[in-house]
C-alpha cells in the first residue's frame, strides 16, 4: 500500500491543530533566539514537556544568553532545572556550553555539523534547532516520526536514525520542518505507542497500520476471551517514571497483570495515587537498602496468594522476586542481580540464579510458571548488537550464559523467540552515545513460560517504543484454560 504522504500530513495536521505543540515550538512562538531554543531543546530529552517549559523559564530569568550562563555553577543550574529528565547531566553539559559556542562566530551556528560538537547536542537536537530557531529545511525524527512513519509504510526503519536518512532521500522538502510538530502531536493524543486511538484516526481507512494493536473501543461490547494480556517492564524507579506519566500510561498498556522491577522505592516513599491505580491493586517486594533493586505487581485480577521473595535471607534482602499465585498458574516478576564491575557479584548472581530455579521448579509441579523481568543477561549473540567486544562483560560471560541454558534446558520456554528470530530486537540500551537511537542494545528482558505452559503461549512482543526508562516493556499473551 502507497500513501499519499501530502493527504496523511494535511489531515494529520488538521487532526491535531487544538493539541498542545511541541515545547520547543512553543518557545520557538515566543522567541526565535536560536540560544533559548538551543537550551530549552537540550533540556526537553526524555522529559515532559509541561516540566521542560517551567524549568526552561526558571532557567532563561537567570540566563537568557551564553554569558550570563556562564556566570552559573554547574550545582545553581541543576538546582534550577530539576525536575528535567538526568538534570544533573544536563547540567554538566550547560556548564560546558558558552565555552564550547565560543568556537564560532554566531551565538549558535545553524547547521547540523556544527551543531553536534555542541555538549548535550545529537541529532534529534540539532534537527530541531536547524528548522525552529532557524527555520531551514531539516528533519528531526524522535520516536514519534520514525514509528509513524513506519506504521503508514512510508518508509521501513529499524531506529530513527535510519529513518531520518530515508526521509531525507523520500520526503518533499515543504514536510521537513513541520512533520515533527505533526507527528508528535499525533503520537501524543492519537497515534500512541501503547493501544493506539485508531477508531478516531481521521486516517483509519488508508492507513496500513504496520504493526498496530488498535485499543478497545471505548463502551463498545468486547468478544470474550480467555487470551490474558501481560506487561514486565524495568522501570529503573518508580518515582522517576511517575513524573514522566506513569499512572496515566499504565490503564493504556491495557494489561491483566503488570509486573514492574528495580522500582528502587519502598511503599512508604510511594505516592497514593501510584499504589491505587483505578481498576489494580498493587503489591510490592523492597529492598531493605533504600532506592534500591525491589519489584511490584499491578493486577486487574485477584490472586489466591502472594508470595513474597525466595525464602532465602540472602536475597530477599534486596528484594528481587514477588509472585501471584491465581487458580490456573503463577505469575512471578524477577529482578535478577547485575554481576556489577569487574563482575564482582557474578558469584552472588549465579546463585541467585540456582536458588530462583529450584524455587519456580517447586512451583511448576502444581501449575504454570510464567516468569517476567530483567533477566540480566542477553542469551544468544543475536541478543545483543556487539557481542564479541561484550563477551567477558557482565550480563554475557560465559557462567550467565550457560546458566540460561541450563534454564531453558530445564523447560522453561523462551516466548519471544517463538515468534521472532529476527536480530536487532532489543528491550534496554545504554542512556550514553546516543545507543536507543542507533539501537546499540541488549534484550535482556524475558518472559519465560514453564513446559506445561508453553501450550498457553499466544504471542509475545516487545514494546520498544515505549519510553519512560533504560528498557522498554515486554509482553505476553497468555490463554488461560
Amino acid at each position: 500500500m502507497t500513501i499519499d504522504i501530502d493527504y496523511f500530513l494535511s489531515t494529520a495536521a488538521e487532526a491535531v491543530k487544538d493539541k498542545d505543540v511541541p515545547v520547543v515550538d512553543l518557545i520557538a512562538v515566543q522567541t526565535r533566539d536560536p540560544f533559548k531554543v538551543l537550551v530549552a531543546t537540550i533540556l526537553s530529552a526524555r522529559t515532559k514537556d509541561e516540566v521542560t517549559a517551567k524549568s526552561s523559564a526558571r532557567l532563561f530569568k537567570l540566563a537568557p544568553d551564553a554569558k550570563s550562563l556562564a556566570q552559573l555553577s554547574e550545582e545553581k543550574i541543576a538546582k534550577i532545572i530539576y525536575p528535567v529528565g538526568f538534570y544533573k547531566t544536563k547540567a554538566r553539559h550547560l556548564t560546558k556550553l558558552p565555552q564550547a559556542l565560543a568556537a564560532f562566530p554566531v551565538k549558535v551556528p545553524d547547521n547540523i555539523e556544527d551543531l553536534l560538537t555542541l555538549p548535550g547536542v545529537g541529532r534529534k537536537t540539532a534537527n530541531l534547532v536547524v528548522s525552529v530557531a532557524f527555520g531551514k529545511p531539516a528533519i528531526c525524527v524522535d520516536t514519534h516520526v520514525h514509528r509513524i512513519m513506519n506504521i503508514w509504510q512510508y518508509v521501513e526503519t529499524k531506529d530513527p536514525l535510519k529513518t531520518e536518512m530515508a526521509l531525507r532521500k523520500k520526503l518533499p522538502p515543504q514536510h521537513w520542518i513541520t512533520s515533527n510538530s505533526i507527528l508528535v502531536a499525533l503520537g501524543q493524543s492519537i497515534c500512541r505507542p501503547i493501544s493506539p486511538h485508531c477508531d478516531i484516526c481521521p486516517l483509519t481507512a488508508g492507513c496500513p497500520k504496520h504493526g498496530v494493536k488498535p485499543r478497545k473501543i471505548p463502551g463498545a461490547k468486547m468478544k470474550k476471551t480467555d487470551t490474558l494480556k501481560f506487561i514486565s517492564w524495568n522501570v529503573n524507579g518508580i518515582r522517576a517514571v511517575e513524573k514522566k506519566g506513569f499512572i496515566d500510561m499504565l490503564p493504556e498498556f491495557d494489561a491483566d497483570i503488570i509486573g514492574l522491577q528495580e522500582t528502587k522505592a519502598q511503599p512508604d516513599q510511594l505516592s497514593d495515587a501510584l499504589k491505587n491505580i483505578p481498576g489494580y491493586t498493587s503489591y510490592w517486594h523492597s529492598a531493605e537498602k533504600k532506592g534500591y533493586s525491589s519489584v511490584a505487581v499491578y493486577t486487574r485480577l485477584e490472586p489466591v496468594a502472594v508470595h513474597y521473595g525466595l525464602g532465602d535471607p540472602e536475597f530477599d534482602c534486596e528484594g528481587r522476586v514477588l509472585t501471584l499465585e491465581f487458580d490456573t498458574y503463577f505469575f512471578t516478576t524477577i529482578y535478577f542481580p547485575n554481576s556489577g564491575d569487574k563482575l564482582k557479584r557474578l558469584d552472588y548472581k549465579l546463585r541467585f540464579n540456582e536458588t530462583l530455579l529450584k524455587f519456580v521448579q517447586e512451583f511448576e509441579k502444581k501449575k504454570p510458571v510464567i516468569l517476567c523481568g530483567d533477566f540480566n543477561v542477553a542469551h544468544k549473540e543475536i541478543d545483543l548488537k556487539n557481542p564479541k567486544t561484550n563477551a567477558k562483560n557482565a550480563g554475557f560471560t560465559p557462567e550467565e550464559r550457560s546458566w540460561m541454558d541450563s534454564f531453558i534446558a530445564a523447560g522453561f520456554v523462551d516466548t519471544f523467540r517463538i515468534f521472532n528470530q529476527e536480530p536487532e530486537q532489543y528491550s534496554w540500551w545504554s542512556y550514553r552515545f546516543s545507543a536507543r537511537a542507533k539501537n546499540i542494545g541488549w534484550r535482556i528482558d524475558y518472559f519465560c513460560v514453564s513446559q506445561n505452559g508453553k501450550k498457553n503461549i499466544a504471542d509475545a512482543t516487545i514494546l520498544k517504543d515505549v519510553l519512560g526508562s533504560d528498557h522498554c516493556p515486554v509482553q505476553l499473551e497468555y490463554k488461560n484454560t
